[in-house]
């Protein structure tokens, strides 16, 4: 079983506060949480080296995604170098999504079955099967600290019977993950850790139903899944924070595929623990930077010849090296350089502000400092964001 330790709740006076600060410990290292987990979907965390992700980003765990896996480089390859760890050199703990999210992003290319999942690769057309074994088999193959069960993420919006039906498929297929999880091996020299999924889109009888039929699996964590899928915000949060009051409190708890810094830091305040997202690297990419004063692009002209750092407030390598001009002439010349330290930036952005929570938490004023910060970091600082 995962050990996991809540070392602070905030203020337990401030009404309505569900924040805290924990850790859980794999036999990769230990996780600091509230934690965000930069996305490595191919054993990659786009436009950054390993090396700065540990080194400078800071980074204590990342995410990597089975689907992708699977089709490339494919299980062979990743047991002949003995792990994804190995083979993409990074000793840190990894969790992988199961799949489920490509369920839904490639709902033109699948067909869902009471036992698993058929789908055609978005590479070659080539078809492929998911059930819950095969889905634990692939994540031995790839050995992930933390596994993910195999689930069904659904759309918004979502007609309630289509909602309810995939709900219990979600839940059906839980049991079996859990089965084939009790009944398999590593194939390391580590342990492995499973996560429940709890869905239901945005139907709280049925959010309060799957989170019932997964908790009695006693998973070594939850995730609230089926979110952040287009949703408004504020449906996001009242979500989140019904979801979290069903989740055991001694058990991790990890909101899936979220956020802005703004949803990541209203999340926590309602008892998240963990959190993953392609934004901060995709925003990256396209010259999109996040900052303690608001986000920023740095086409805009109004850059050109800004000599200041990205974030007045930042002691990453990017911000303490280089301009928003320089920036911003890498972005205009297409150079590959930009999109390296415009990711470090933005990813260690994310993961200071995740520390920083954890340290408010600690000193008992997270909620008056959520406040503040949500404010700022969800500014729009030049006209072309």
């Amino acid at each position: 079983m995962l050990k996991f330790s809540v070392a602070a709740i905030d203020n337990p006076d401030i009404v309505g506060t569900k924040a805290r600060a924990g850790f859980f410990e794999t036999d990769h290292g230990i996780v600091e949480t509230p934690a965000f987990m930069p996305v490595g979907t191919q054993g990659t965390v786009k436009a950054v080296n390993q090396n700065y992700l540990k080194e400078e980003i800071k980074a204590q765990i990342i995410l990597s995604n089975t689907y992708h896996l699977y089709l490339r480089p494919g299980t062979e390859v990743l047991e002949k170098a003995g792990g994804l760890h190995n083979f993409m050199n990074w000793k840190e703990p990894i969790l992988t999504d199961s799949g489920g999210y490509q369920v839904y992003s490639l709902s033109s290319l699948r067909k869902l079955k009471e036992d698993g999942v058929e789908f055609r690769s978005h590479l070659d057309g080539s078809t492929h099967f998911f059930s819950p074994e095969k889905v634990i088999q692939i994540q031995r193959s790839i050995g992930s600290d933390i596994m993910m069960v195999l689930d069904e993420c659904t759309p918004y919006p979502c007609e309630y019977d289509y909602a309810k039906k995939s709900t219990q498929l979600t839940s059906k297929w839980a049991v079996l993950n859990k089965e084939v999880f009790e009944n398999s091996k590593p194939l390391y020299d580590h342990n492995q850790f499973l996560f429940g999924i709890i869905q239901g889109s945005i139907y709280k009888d049925l959010r309060e139903q799957s989170a019932a039929d997964i908790v009695k699996l006693d998973f070594d964590g939850y995730a609230i899944g089926g979110l952040a899928v287009g949703e408004p915000a504020e449906e996001m949060y009242d979500i989140t924070d019904f979801c979290s009051d069903l989740m055991p409190k001694d058990k991790p708890r990890y909101l899936m595929g979220v956020g802005r810094p703004e949803n990541i830091l209203e999340s926590i305040d309602r008892g998240v623990d963990m959190f993953d997202c392609v934004m901060p690297t995709r925003n990256a990419r396209h010259a999109v930077i996040f900052t303690s004063e608001g986000v920023l692009s740095l086409r805009n002209s109004q850059f050109k010849d800004d000599l200041s750092k990205l974030d007045e407030n930042c002691n990453c390598y990017t911000c303490n090296n280089y301009s928003r001009a320089y920036l911003r002439h890498l972005f205009n010349s297409g150079e590959i350089l930009a999109l390296q330290l415009a990711s470090i930036h933005n990813l260690f952005f994310y993961i200071q502000l995740v520390k920083e929570a954890r340290e408010k938490i600690i000193e008992g004023n997270f909620k008056d400092w959520k406040e503040k910060i949500v404010k700022l970091v969800s500014k729009k600082i030049s006209l072309e964001v």
